[in-house]
């Protein structure tokens, strides 16, 4: 439209006299013409944020996006206290992020600010003036990620520095102010995201995994220890503030009631658990190892969420613009989908199937992985798995076929003799019922637990997708 009426307001005067010769023709024309000028005039008005000049963030490679995806894993699995609810926290602001640095390039997205609870604002990109987003990204991911991370090792925190460094040897540009204009507002991004965060009470998490002022719960059909640790994981983490408001409004879904009588379906589901870990195939075996992610040998479950998001985004060999929103999106996910399951863990405080089997079926069961120091209903990989996979799905399309390959270079697990082989899928919603399968199988879960968290965990992502992403 603004291509024809430039068009028509350039072209000749007596071409247009001679091409309208009937007066009222003319006259209707002149009237068209400001009236879509004033139309113009006015739908830039209306646009509250600013589209700087120069190249837009979907004509920018992935590079950037999956840099630093991979140095958050890489801090996660290597910083002291990152258990799954507190990486799934640094994960969910490395995410939004990623994708506030840039989000002010794509003429298409919106901010977040506004939308997220207790993101009332953040710094402005300035109108007409162009940037370098993947230095802004740079930039941005390097300074909240030295925030969140602040208890990393100094080999970690020189790793920061050398990712920064290398990326933004890559990007720059022969424009001095653009890259320093880029790199400012991307640091001024990464600033103010870290200072939201410190607002959400999970600040830092990893001080205070197994707080010793808890008082554990004791009485028929509530959790105990089941190893040496007495005290459970993060029990207030279910106070932490999520990033969506109906998030947290979600109700606490209902539990089936606690009962040792043989005809109840509390003793069935304890009962289906043990019967399955006595006849585990050596695929199931598989299955339950690969999606374990214990919090001490990898980057934990809601890393494996994000690794998803990257094979996606390098699959689908996506721009930085997608790259930057799918990695928002689970990041999002996986933080509210935590905070969300452990709400309803330590509502009920549910006792796990290893307790339960060993006092009323059979006292010298062990499940086949180690039973978690914290209460079963729901299921933490059910719940964020199933939010993983509804956002990844707005994103990519629900029929997305790719492979795990997440595990495929760890060595052998000689304790449960198997292996790690790439597992390959046809949706992202199948991977969060084999990721929610695989702790039933592991002896962990019951099927409610399961059942329950990847409903639940729907919702999560479904509140998600639902925010104004687009404009």
């Amino acid at each position: 439209m603004e291509k024809n009426l430039q068009t028509i307001v350039s072209a000749p005067k007596a071409g247009v006299v001679a091409k309208f010769r009937n007066r009222s023709s003319f006259l209707f024309l002149f009237v068209a013409v400001l009236f879509l000028e004033s139309c113009r005039q006015q739908t830039e008005e209306n646009n509250v944020t600013p589209q700087p000049n120069g190249n837009t963030a979907d004509q920018i490679d992935n590079t950037v996006a999956l840099s630093w995806s991979d140095m958050t894993l890489r801090l996660v699995r290597n910083s002291p206290g990152f258990s799954p609810p507190v990486a799934a926290r640094a994960i969910g602001y490395a995410g939004v992020t990623m994708y506030e640095s840039v989000v002010a390039g794509i003429p298409t997205k919106r901010s977040l600010v506004g939308q997220l609870q207790g993101l009332t604002t953040l710094p402005a990109a300035e109108a007409n003036k162009a940037y370098n987003w993947a230095l802004s990204a740079n930039a941005a991911q390097a300074v909240v990620l030295k925030g969140l991370f602040a208890n990393t090792n100094d080999a970690y925190k020189a790793k920061i520095d050398s990712v920064e460094t290398a990326l933004l040897n890559q990007y720059k540009s022969g424009d001095v102010a653009v890259n320093e204009r880029s790199i400012a507002y991307g640091k001024s991004i990464g600033q103010a995201i870290f200072e939201w965060s410190k607002t959400d009470g999970g600040h830092e998490g990893y001080t205070r995994n197994f707080p010793a002022d808890y008082k554990v719960l004791t009485g028929a059909g509530f959790w105990e220890p089941t190893d040496a640790r007495k005290v459970p994981l993060q029990p207030y983490w279910g106070q932490v503030r999520t990033m969506l408001a109906r998030n947290a409004a979600l109700p606490v879904p209902s539990i089936i009631p606690y009962s040792t009588q043989i005809t109840s379906s509390f003793f069935a589901q304890n009962l289906e658990v043990y019967t399955k870990g006595k006849s585990l195939t050596q695929e199931e075996k598989e299955i339950a190892v690969w999606w374990a992610d214990d919090p001490s040998d990898t980057f934990t479950p809601p890393g494996h969420s994000y690794n998803l998001a990257r094979i996606a985004i390098r699959t689908a060999k996506v721009d930085l613009a997608k790259s930057a929103e799918a990695l928002a999106r689970v990041g999002i996910a996986v933080n509210d989908a935590f905070i969300c399951c452990w709400k309803c863990k330590f509502t009920y405080n549910n006792i796990r199937p290893q307790s339960y089997v060993r006092y009323f079926i059979d006292p010298n069961w062990m499940p086949l992985l180690s039973t978690p120091p914290f209460p079963g209903f729901m299921s933490g990989h059910a719940t964020q798995s199933g939010a993983a996979a509804i956002v990844l799905s707005e994103v990519f399309g629900s029929n997305f076929s790719f492979t795990d390959d997440s595990h495929v270079n760890r060595v052998r697990d000689t304790k449960r003799n198997a292996d790690f082989k790439a597992r390959s899928f046809k949706s992202f919603w199948e991977t969060a019922e084999e990721s929610s399968y695989s702790r039933f199988l592991g002896g962990i879960h019951t099927r409610q637990d399961n059942d329950t968290g990847l409903r639940e965990g729907r919702k999560v992502g479904q509140n998600i997708n639902a925010l104004a992403w687009n404009k």
